[in-house]
């Protein structure tokens, strides 16, 4: 094997910022992540950072039992995934916080995990003998166990055991899997279109790039060239254009498919075969025009699938107001199209991949986060409850764990490397809470500004950079889609060509204590629910202030669904008035103007609606 070198890893996860091999990487990524721990935001995104760690990572994940799966099996299959989950968005939050309590819960748990490898030297619920299991899911569960120590060997902590655990779980699935006479992919799925089986692409190329193994590579070939599921090329027909709802054989189960395609991003970084490209560019344009709600998050149950066959491309935006749904938007969807937005920024710096994670952020992301810290919901519905002790998982002491409770801190776990990163001209913002970072300028020298904002609570953001050698290098800004006149100055001088939807590249040179100010265009729109499928979804609005989705809330309001008419200008332009919120936990209320008088509104994020009361998003309006 070749020396492994420190260098940062152009990969799928976002986070993954060690040992790579620059030989492996044909295409290099134009915007990158930070070096760890090197911003600190402030304001509520870090105040929700924390509540997880203390509430979930550390004070409430039962390590031990979710490992027990590994020592004597599982009652049911694919909880093979949950100590892996917990440990990939542990590690990522370490990364952030350096909590050293949280990194000696990650080191404990990683080295009772070392006692459990099987024969083969990799871990699995299932003995080598009866692997691969078909539908029992051990193959999928495998590459969440790749994952998870992928992550924690990035950032926590470059133990040569952890490695060669790693690789040794990639070859007793390269061993299994394959052309005859080893077992052919096809028959490994759980799901009818076996997408998630393909999603172990993801991992497998991380492996290649630790290792320069080609073994790993030709692989990947293997599954891209078996089409990615059963019954149909999903890699073809995203170049094709098919629509999301219409690829994967009939069961385009969402989150899985956009694993797949981490993965394919992965392969193009290291064979720089373009259609390649065109592949996952068609799939990211196309969930975002036909799947992505309000919210940020996509994925549904009805029309178009059976409900017990949710978590599926549905044609969500179109249908999102459809009040047959009771199963949608599933906190993994949320967080791995977060993922392939970040793998698309980086490697195009397409900047529509900021504002979807922005959008998802600021509502479906910490709107799925329990007040308490201590837990994220499975289904998160526009209209109705939300809820964490239901959907796909298990209970241990009375304690639901689910996919979803151990996906959603990794999601919080990628606010502050996204919010600043860096290209190679200098600094690239794209997020605006309030922080303080260390980036490079295009000399390779640091360069540290803070960003001092009440953002989204006000309008305005002000970047000082505090040190800085005086040098010329760009500062890359980006400028929100949905502020369509936002103002920038430098200093008190206004800069020109402002674009909203794109980045802002301010080229001069840069001194101590200059100061860029910002102010966006936070009007509030009202939002006309789309033509579905179903006509009793057509008769709904919704509304919106900047980037922040506003709901009717029950617990402040008992008349939450009765039907209004939201009063608006001939531009969609809705005049409310920002009130103390009635509730400690809420962060905005607003008064809203109706054609019978005013109601209150307040944030997505915010609305408490756990325990039996509920939320509504899309108002039913007056006929």
């Amino acid at each position: 094997m070749k020396k492994i070198t420190k260098n940062f890893i152009t990969g799928a996860a976002l986070l993954v910022s060690v040992s790579a091999y620059a030989q492996n990487v044909k295409v290099e990524d134009v915007i990158t992540p930070l070096a760890d721990h090197s911003i600190q935001l402030t304001n509520y995104f870090d105040h929700d950072i924390h509540n997880s760690i203390d509430h979930w990572n550390k004070g409430v994940v039962p390590y031990d039992k979710l490992m027990d799966f590994y020592r004597v099996g599982r009652p049911k299959f694919a909880l093979g995934e949950m100590w892996a989950k917990a440990i990939r968005s542990g590690s990522m939050l370490y990364a952030y916080t350096k909590d050293e309590e949280l990194k000696q819960i990650l080191k404990s748990s990683v080295e009772k995990v070392f006692g459990l490898v099987r024969s083969n030297g990799a871990l699995a619920c299932v003995p080598v003998e009866k692997q691969p299991d078909g539908k029992g899911g051990d193959l999928w569960e495998r590459k969440y166990i790749m994952l998870g120590l992928s992550q924690y060997y990035a950032h926590v902590e470059e133990d040569p055991r952890v490695l060669k655990l790693m690789i040794a779980e990639a070859n007793s699935i390269l061993d299994q899997i394959g052309d005859a006479p080893k077992t052919s992919i096809r028959t490994q799925g759980w799901t009818r279109s076996g997408i998630e089986s393909w999603s172990v692409m993801e991992p497998i190329m991380r492996v290649y790039k630790l290792t320069g193994d080609k073994k790993y590579l030709d692989f990947c070939t293997y599954l891209i060239k078996t089409g990615g599921c059963n019954g149909a090329d999903i890699f073809q027909q995203a170049i094709d254009n098919v629509l999301p709802r219409k690829m994967a054989a009939g069961y385009p189960k969402a989150y899985e498919m956009l694993s797949v395609f981490e993965g394919l991003v992965e392969y193009y970084r290291c064979t720089g075969e373009e259609k390649w490209k065109t592949s996952f560019m068609n799939l990211f344009n196309n969930v975002k025009k036909y799947e992505i709600t309000l919210i940020g998050n996509g994925g549904a149950d009805e029309p178009y699938m059976r409900r017990w066959n949710g978590e599926a491309w549905d044609n969500t935006a179109l249908e999102q107001s459809n009040p047959k749904i009771k199963r949608m938007m599933e906190t993994c969807v949320g967080v791995t199209w977060m993922k392939l937005c970040s793998q698309i920024l980086r490697i195009t710096g397409e900047p529509s991949a900021v504002d979807y994670i922005e959008k998802y952020i600021y509502n479906g992301l910490i709107g799925a986060m329990k007040s308490g810290g201590d837990g994220f919901s499975y289904v998160n519905l526009l209209n109705g409850r939300k809820v964490t002790d239901s959907g796909w998982g298990t209970n241990i002491d009375g304690l639901p764990v689910t996919c979803c409770n151990l996906s959603g801190p990794m999601g919080l776990a990628y606010i502050p490397y996204v919010a600043v990163m860096q290209s190679a001209e200098g600094p690239v913002v794209n997020l605006y809470n309030a922080a303080k970072a260390t980036a490079k300028t295009a000399k390779g020298r640091n360069v540290t500004f803070t960003i001092a904002t009440e953002f989204p609570c006000d309008n305005r953001a002000t970047i000082t950079l505090d040190k800085v050698k005086k040098e010329a290098f760009a500062m890359k800004l980006h400028i929100p889609a949905w502020s369509q006149q936002t103002v920038v100055t430098v200093n008190g001088k206004t800069v020109e060509d402002v674009v909203a939807g794109q980045f802002l590249t301010i080229n001069r040179t840069w001194k101590k204590g200059d100061k860029i100010e910002i102010v966006f265009d936070m009007r509030c729109k009202l939002i006309d629910a789309p033509r579905g499928s179903n006509p009793e979804s057509w008769n709904y609005q919704a509304v919106q202030y900047g980037p922040i989705v506003l709901s009717r809330d029950e617990n402040i309001d008992p008349d939450y669904n009765k039907p209004v008419q939201v009063v608006a200008d001939a531009n969609g332009e809705v005049k409310v008035t920002r009130v103390k919120p009635t509730l400690e936990k809420t962060r905005m209320e607003f008064i809203v103007p109706t054609t019978t008088g005013s109601i209150r509104m307040v944030d997505y994020s915010s609305v408490d609606c756990w325990k039996g009361k509920q939320i509504c998003t899309w108002l039913p309006r007056l006929k």
